[in-house]
């Protein structure tokens, strides 16, 4: 998709602070000096059995990309793709309540949207949220000396994907899914009351994947430690039970050549730091000064937050996990 976009003409719009250009989370328009537009969209296809925990799954993941900008989500149009013939529609009812639940606990209110008869069900929203345009949390500003907090633990995809087999360790999918269906919103309010110079959502690209977009969008490197990366319960059983997502492959190939792995970490834990996530958690560059205060108020909002690294002068290497 990134070699598509660079082929596309350029917009030139002095309001338009964050376009697709930068590779960040989602855009940002400004409509005056203190207020502006945050826009995103996402949708795909089931991840879980369950219609009504899918729905809520669906609108998590698409909510998260404002929070990774600082924003407050406000309306969103529904995006869906259900089959014309074959399927119960109760499935479709289901799906869309719990997509509307979820939007009422962010506060965001579902004033529309579009469907089309597809032999595959996708589910996601398009959200607008606002945001302060001096506060925005864009993928940007990390500096070197910054740490890196991560809110949420790491593993969806592989749980995700022996659940499709009957594969996933017990208790892991309801561990999963808890993280999936755990809204951004704190983690981005506690976020803006300290020093973060950069931030973006773990989703579809992994760990490193999003490590990497911050680190090219900031121009700095960074060092990762392996032994501080919370993995969810069974996450590490299903990678080295090889339940592996294509989307995990695609990943590790994505940031091979700018990733230096230290020896000692083990092809299940390499995996894991690839694993496409959905609804994953927000990775904050945030002064060092602040990151232990910025850990405290996480923590006490229940968020399993840890500290997975620093920010570095950048180097021929633009990751490094040790």
């Amino acid at each position: 998709m990134d070699s598509v976009l660079h082929k596309l003409p350029k917009q030139t719009d002095p309001n338009v602070l964050i376009g697709f250009d930068t590779a960040d989370d989602a855009g940002v328009y400004q409509l005056a000096p203190d207020l502006a537009l945050v826009q995103t969209v996402d949708f795909f296809t089931p991840i879980v059995d369950d219609p009504y925990t899918f729905g809520q799954l669906a609108a998590a993941n698409s909510l998260s990309d404002v929070y990774a900008m600082g924003g407050r989500p406000m309306s969103a149009l529904s995006i869906v793709g259900f089959p014309n013939t074959g399927r119960d529609i109760t499935i479709l009812e289901q799906i869309l309540v719990g997509g509307l639940a979820k939007m009422q606990e962010a506060a965001c209110t579902v004033i529309g949207g579009h469907s089309i008869g597809d032999d595959e069900i996708k589910f996601g929203y398009a959200v607008t949220g606002v945001v302060n345009p001096q506060r925005v949390l864009s993928n940007a500003g990390a500096r070197a000396g910054d740490r890196l907090i991560l809110t949420k633990r790491i593993g969806t995809g592989v749980i995700s994907t022996a659940l499709k087999t009957g594969g996933a360790p017990a208790g892991s999918v309801e561990a999963a899914i808890e993280s999936m269906g755990m809204l951004n919103r704190a983690a981005s309010e506690a976020a803006l009351r300290f020093d973060v110079h950069a931030a973006t959502d773990i989703t579809g690209f992994g760990l490193l994947g999003h490590a990497r977009g911050l680190a090219i969008a900031s121009k700095v490197s960074m060092e990762l430690e392996a032994a501080k990366v919370d993995f969810l319960p069974g996450a590490l059983e299903c990678s080295r039970g090889g339940f592996l997502p294509g989307g995990l492959k695609r990943n590790a190939e994505f940031v091979s050549g700018c990733l230096e792995f230290a020896e000692s970490i083990q092809p299940e834990v390499r995996n894991l730091l690839c694993d496409p996530q959905t609804s994953g958690g927000l990775l904050f560059a945030v002064a060092p000064s602040d990151a232990p205060r910025l850990l405290r108020a996480l923590r006490g909002q229940l968020i399993p937050a840890q500290e997975i690294g620093e920010v570095t002068v950048k180097s021929t290497r633009l990751l490094r996990v040790r």
